[in-house]
C-alpha cells in the first residue's frame, strides 16, 4: 500500500458579492471534495475591502487543510473552485469577487514561481488574513520571515478594520 504525504495548508477564502457568508460555506465545501480535509476553520470576520473602493464590504476567513495534493495540484484545484462558483477574473488586480480562494502557506514550502507564491507575498500585509489565521494557528512560524503568525499581526502596519461575526 502507497503512503501519500499529507501537507498542512492555509487557505484564505473571502467574497464581497452576493450571499457572502453562503460563499465561504460552498468554498469550504468544494474545498473539502476536491483538496482534503478541513482540519481547523477560523470565525468569519467582516473586512474592508483591500487595495480598492467597494461598497460592499468582504467576508473573509482561514480554513487549514490537510492535503496530498501538490502546491501547483491545489492551486489548479481552487481556481476550478472558483471558477465553478462564478468567479470571473477582468484586468484589474484588485476587485469585487463572489469567491476568492488563496493558498496562504503549504508546509514550510518556498515557491516563488510565475503564477505560486508561497507563502502568500501579501500575507504579513493584511488583517484581513492574519486575524483569521492567527486564530487558528498563532504559532505557526512563517517560513520566510521566521515569525509566529501571531508577532506579525502584533507588527502589521494594516490598521483596515477586522470585526469578527
Amino acid at each position: 500500500m502507497e503512503v501519500q504525504n499529507v501537507n498542512k495548508a492555509f487557505l484564505g477564502i473571502g467574497s464581497n458579492l452576493g450571499n457572502r457568508r453562503e460563499n465561504l460555506m460552498v468554498a469550504i465545501r468544494r474545498i473539502e471534495e476536491v483538496t482534503g480535509n478541513a482540519v481547523s476553520l477560523s470565525s468569519v470576520y467582516e473586512t474592508e475591502p483591500w487595495g480598492f473602493s467597494s461598497e460592499t464590504s468582504f467576508l473573509n476567513m482561514v480554513a487549514g487543510i490537510e492535503t496530498s495534493l501538490s502546491p501547483g495540484a491545489l492551486l489548479s484545484a481552487i481556481l476550478e473552485i472558483e471558477i465553478s462558483m462564478g468567479r470571473i477574473r477582468g484586468n484589474r488586480q484588485y476587485s469585487s469577487r463572489i469567491i476568492d480562494i488563496d493558498i496562504l502557506i503549504f508546509g514550510d514550502l518556498v515557491i516563488d514561481e510565475n503564477h505560486l507564491h508561497i507563502p502568500h507575498s501579501h500575507l504579513h500585509e493584511r488583517r484581513f488574513v492574519l486575524v483569521p489565521l492567527c486564530e487558528i494557528a498563532p504559532g505557526f512560524i512563517h517560513p520566510v520571515l521566521n515569525k509566529t503568525i501571531s508577532s506579525l499581526l502584533e507588527s502589521c502596519s494594516d490598521h483596515s478594520s477586522v470585526l469578527k461575526l
